[in-house]
This record gives C-alpha cells, sequence and structure tokens, in this order.
C-alpha cells in the first residue's frame, strides 16, 4: 500500500482542524467576537458571529470527514480571503501581515481540495465507490 494514499486525508485534518477548533473557541466567547466584528464595520455583528461559527465549526468538521469536500474547501477559501482582507488588512502591523499570509496560504491549499478532491479516506469517495474498502483494493 502506497501511504500517498493518506496524504489528503492528513491535509484535510491539518486544514480542517484549526478551523473546527476556532469556531468551537467562538462559541464561548459571543461578546468577545462580536465585538471584533464590530470593531472593524462589519454589519450585524450577530449574523456574523453566527455564520462565522458555522462556517468555522461546520466547515472543519464536514472538510475532516471529506463530505463534499470541494464545496466546502471552495466556501472555507472563500471565508478564509474574506477574513484576511477584513480583519488582518493592516500591513504596517508585521503581526497583521503574517495573519493575512496565513489566511492566504490556507485559502490555496483548500483550492487544491477543490481542484483534486477529497481523497481515498473521505465520505465522498465512500459514496462514490461504495466503500472505503473496495476504493483500497481498486487504488492498490
Amino acid at each position: 500500500m502506497s501511504i500517498i494514499r493518506y496524504l489528503p486525508f492528513a491535509g484535510r485534518l491539518m486544514i480542517g482542524l484549526p478551523f473546527a477548533m476556532s469556531g468551537l473557541s467562538k462559541l464561548s466567547a459571543y461578546s468577545a467576537t462580536t465585538a471584533m466584528i464590530s470593531a472593524v464595520g462589519l454589519p450585524i455583528p450577530p449574523l456574523a458571529y453566527a455564520v462565522t461559527v458555522a462556517v468555522e465549526l461546520g466547515g472543519g468538521l464536514l472538510l475532516i470527514a471529506g463530505y463534499h469536500a470541494r464545496t466546502v474547501a471552495a466556501a472555507l477559501a472563500l471565508f478564509s480571503i474574506a477574513a484576511a482582507l477584513s480583519f488582518h488588512s493592516n500591513f504596517a502591523d508585521q503581526n497583521q501581515m503574517i495573519h493575512f499570509l496565513k489566511n492566504v496560504m490556507m485559502a490555496g491549499g483548500l483550492l487544491q481540495i477543490v481542484a483534486f478532491g477529497a481523497g481515498a479516506f473521505s465520505i465522498d469517495n465512500q459514496r462514490k465507490t461504495g466503500g472505503i474498502g473496495s476504493s483500497l483494493a481498486a487504488t492498490a
């Protein structure tokens, strides 16, 4: 068995887990999160908060599972770019520039999932091939 078949799952885990953890942490920080959303001038902070938690927590978990991975990855890539532009565009602050570039890099990795799919160890592949076991036999 080739180790390469495990790499798409590892990549989805490494990209999806930080999103899920960030969304989970926002669940206990409603006031701080809505205040930060207000501070950058985004409209309707409570709605933006709900969308952010849903995208980060839900999207992160769906990406890890590999469920509708291309669509979820596209949504997370768009979210990452929007967050970079909204929250990290003060390039006079080196820390903000690093966060901006981090978001751009995450979007790049997510676009790889959009382009190439979820890989062998995913719900998407299981649904397409009839099970994880049959997909492994086909790729061995």
